[in-house]
């Protein structure tokens, strides 16, 4: 299923963009854009979409989603049925977060951010309230109130526990993915050997003598920088593969297993469940749903008027 195409514009002397989006019910609407999205969602229940990853929500749902990562929400139900559902959709570029930072070193929490956000994060209920503090601020008619409540807002959340959502493999190809360049270079060729090479039998050695590194070291380099283990990480890569191709063609589980890396169907089942709490069939299942409305006919048109629908 092809996303559409989101513009996002920011308000004249504004360096980002405060949504605030009040709805009976939020619709399923598959999109991507090119600036990072901090969505805090209140009121509401239903399906979260980030990338390959599809996992139940409810409650004050906070998550950072990267640039031309597909996602959506979709709602089924209004947790109070008597107010309406509610989205605090802040947007802002990386390039920008990360000038920034270069000039500002109070601000170097934002480079931390973007860099565990890579594949998108899931905050906690903690996170979730603080940012429901500033609410006031991050909608007050001052665009400086604003920004500075969004970027201390930001610069919490760089240190806070959160959750990866998608897989390395969800963005589409030609799109940003996590050999971003922001990364040691020793860690970007060992990113793209796992990228070109997932669905082959590779070992910790192998990856390890391709940054001329030792492999406790290799582990090291990507806890600190990519948050989890080399091993996780090509778990990830694999399994995010197996995703797209259980959403975008009919072919076996079977043969989907062998294609991301996994020469044994029930070791692929055991790992896909781990990683997506969902099987495969159960997975390929949730993503075909249209959610009460035809996937052909998507559109954003009833979106803020400030934002443009785009082929």
């Amino acid at each position: 299923m092809k996303p559409a195409y989101e513009h996002v514009t920011m308000d004249a002397g504004c360096s980002i963009r405060v949504f605030h989006r009040k709805l009976p019910r939020i619709p399923f609407e598959w999109h991507h854009h090119p600036e990072y999205e901090l969505t805090l969602t209140m009121n509401s229940r239903g399906k979260r979409y980030i990338g390959d990853s599809i996992v139940d929500y409810e409650g004050d749902d906070l998550v950072l989603v990267p640039p031309d990562l597909p996602h959506t929400w979709a709602s089924n139900k209004s947790i109070d049925s008597g107010a309406p559902q509610v989205a605090i959709v802040i947007w802002f570029s990386g390039d920008w977060a990360r000038r920034l930072a270069d000039c500002c070193p109070e601000y170097e929490p934002l480079r931390r951010l973007l860099r565990r956000g890579a594949s998108g994060l899931a905050f906690g209920q903690e996170a979730s309230e603080s940012v429901h503090r500033r609410l006031a601020a991050l909608l007050s008619q001052s665009s400086r109130e604003r920004l500075g409540a969004a970027l201390d807002v930001l610069c919490e959340l760089a240190d806070v526990d959160a959750a990866p959502l998608a897989s390395p493999s969800a963005f589409d190809k030609g799109q940003a993915r996590a050999p971003s360049g922001h990364e040691p270079e020793r860690i970007n060729r060992v990113l793209g050997v796992i990228d070109a090479r997932f669905a082959e039998r590779l070992t910790l050695r192998e990856l390890a003598d391709a940054a001329t590194l030792s492999e406790r070291t290799l582990n090291r380099y990507f806890a600190q920088h990519l948050g989890e283990s080399v091993g996780k990480y090509l778990n990830r890569v694999r399994i995010g593969h197996a995703c797209r191709m259980l959403a975008d063609t009919s072919w076996p589980v079977s043969v989907i297993a062998s294609r991301s890396g996994f020469p044994n169907v029930a070791n692929f089942n055991r790992q896909f469940r781990a990683v997506k709490q969902i099987t495969p069939a159960a997975y390929r299942k949730a993503f075909s749903g249209t959610h009460g409305e035809p996937q052909e006919a998507l559109s954003l048109e009833s979106r803020s008027p400030s934002l443009e629908k785009r082929g």
